[in-house]
């Protein structure tokens, strides 16, 4: 036992503070697997919960981080052994259960998903929570029967984290991706990761219709409320959206004029308390389906101590792609 670095999120006066201190391995939770963390990554609910700016946090102290990739130091279950490279998203982690931003985490050995052959624990936090929610999306909208053939499927936030990855995973199965952003000077970026076209967010801001000009097939939304009805108001018969953030809000100021006169669907997609059969499969598909050279030019990478820094910025809508941690 000893302790290790670590971003400790304690309760204050008024709301929270935050710090990366020191960190002792006799106070770690209860867990049958305790893993070498190398790596992590920041996701729009780890700036939530360093800023405070939302009650993410719902125990303390609490070790922030939602995601990590690393290597098994001591199991007791069944299905892991010292030296096992694996990740782990979600299950509470950095909310009621102590998170990544350690050299050290304890977790349960049924949350941990073993690393896809060929990719490494670095590739696996620049994908992170956000890829991997992303490929959840694409999955749905497969799974409701979409392909590069139904027509245009739109993706909002394309520059941020999950819209980063969607579009580069999408363009790369054949889709025609439509990539909504706010910051047009993005566009280069996004073409390159094979967005066919780039449009302005404010397409979608304005006050939605019940139902709009058909424009897509489906999309992948991170941001929400008036967005999320736009799109859906402008998908066309048959169509399906995949939600999976809240960037602009929590409601869904729409009608149900999409879901009853075409036949549209509003796909949930949760990536904290996903079945362990769907995050395998999406970690399998991140493996092929995502073009490594893209997924290293979406990449920046930071180490532990300047993650706090960070945090804001990605709140901003100030971030580009992913950001990578290294923890040791």
């Amino acid at each position: 036992m000893g302790t290790f670095k670590a971003i400790r999120i304690d309760k204050a006066d008024k709301g929270t503070s935050v710090a990366l201190t020191q960190f002792d391995e006799a106070d770690l939770m209860d867990g049958d697997v305790t893993v070498r963390v190398e790596w992590s990554t920041l996701n729009y609910k780890d700036g939530l919960a360093l800023t405070g700016k939302a009650p993410v946090v719902r125990r303390f102290p609490m070790i922030a981080g939602i995601d990590f990739a690393g290597t098994v130091e001591q199991s007791s279950h069944r299905e892991w052994k010292a030296g096992d490279k694996v990740v782990c998203n979600g299950w509470g982690m950095g909310e009621t259960h102590l998170g990544s931003y350690a050299a050290k985490a304890r977790v349960k050995g049924d949350w941990l998903v073993r690393l896809p052959d060929g990719m490494s624990t670095r590739e696996a936090m620049a994908i992170g929570t956000a890829g991997y929610t992303a490929m959840l999306a694409v999955l749905a909208l497969e799974k409701q029967g979409l392909s590069p053939s139904s027509g245009p499927i739109v993706v909002t936030g394309a520059a941020g984290g999950v819209g980063s990855v969607a579009t580069a995973v999408l363009s790369k199965l054949g889709y025609h991706v439509i990539a909504s952003t706010g910051r047009l000077s993005e566009a280069p970026y996004l073409k390159g990761l094979g967005a066919a076209e780039v449009i302005d967010r404010n397409e979608l801001s304005g006050p939605p219709k019940p139902l709009a000009k058909e424009r897509w097939a489906g999309g992948i939304d991170s941001v929400g409320s008036t967005t999320l009805a736009n799109l859906l108001s402008m998908t066309k018969y048959g169509g399906a959206i995949a939600a999976c953030g809240l960037a602009a809000g929590m409601d869904l100021p729409s009608s149900v004029a999409p879901f009853i006169l075409r036949a549209v669907c509003l796909l949930g997609i949760d990536s904290v308390m996903c079945p362990m059969r769907l995050r395998e499969a999406a970690w399998n598909r991140l493996a092929t389906d995502l073009d490594q050279t893209k997924l290293s030019e979406i990449t920046h990478e930071i180490n532990l101590d300047q993650v706090i820094g960070e945090a804001a910025r990605i709140l901003a809508g100030g971030v580009r792609g992913r950001i990578v941690v290294k923890i040791l």
